[in-house]
């Protein structure tokens, strides 16, 4: 990635602090990418246009583009955090 650096970042939640919101279909805004960095275990991603799942994990973040519907799956115990970007955060 690129040395773009993120507007906001999450706090870092794991299998049980996980929002239920990130867990349900949602999406980012207009404008607003999200890379979602597992810090410990996976996560799925699962994107719903495109239609697309991915297990992330520590050498394998997910990227969610600008208004990207999309909701994540803890697949067991992991930590993992959101970085926001106003641009894409890759080259």
């Amino acid at each position: 990635m690129a040395d773009i650096q993120p507007y906001r970042s999450t706090p870092i939640f794991d299998q049980d602090t996980l929002p239920a919101a990130l867990r349900a279909r949602h999406d980012t805004k207009a404008g607003v990418w999200g890379v979602i960095r597992v810090l410990e275990g996976r996560l799925q991603l699962t994107c719903l246009n495109p239609l697309s799942e991915s297990v992330l994990t520590s050498d394998n973040p997910g990227i969610v583009m600008p208004q990207q519907p999309h909701f994540v799956t803890p697949l067991g115990a992991m930590r993992m955090q959101i970085d926001f970007y106003d641009q894409a955060p890759f080259s």
